[in-house]
């Protein structure tokens, strides 16, 4: 009874680990249409906060921020060489958001494992020394 009530507490203390793990971002590389783009872009904002991906529907990838946006149109630069592009809503097939917290949450998950897994291997041996 000692060891399965041991067992059980242990897998309550890693379920939020696990949902962590197993979260998945949203899809924003879906296809996009002509509004649906003007409205990423808006939310995205401009200037240097304003980072993401775009692919063209000719398959050229644009990484950068966005400087400035249009009716018809929207201009991304370059981080390191500050270069504009103009690129067209319509031409736009995909929009990826860099948000920069990737390697932290990458980090926050590996240590949330670690610790399930140093919590679990405990339990285990008191329930086997009990």
């Amino acid at each position: 009874m000692k060891t399965i009530s041991c067992l059980i507490s242990g897998l309550l203390l890693l379920g939020p680990a696990l949902q962590t793990a197993n979260a998945r971002p949203r899809d924003d590389k879906q296809t996009a249409t002509i509004e649906q783009v003007k409205i990423q872009v808006a939310k995205l904002g401009i200037g240097d906060k304003a980072r993401a991906t775009f692919t063209t529907k000719a398959g050229a990838k644009v990484k950068g921020y966005v400087c400035s946006a249009g009716d018809d149109d929207f201009v991304m630069r370059d981080r390191k060489t500050d270069a504009p592009t103009t690129i067209r809503y319509a031409d736009v097939a995909k929009i990826e958001r860099n948000k920069g917290h990737s390697m932290a949450r990458n980090i926050s998950i590996g240590v949330a494992i670690g610790a399930g897994g140093l919590l679990t291997a405990l339990l285990i041996a008191i329930a086997r020394a009990g």
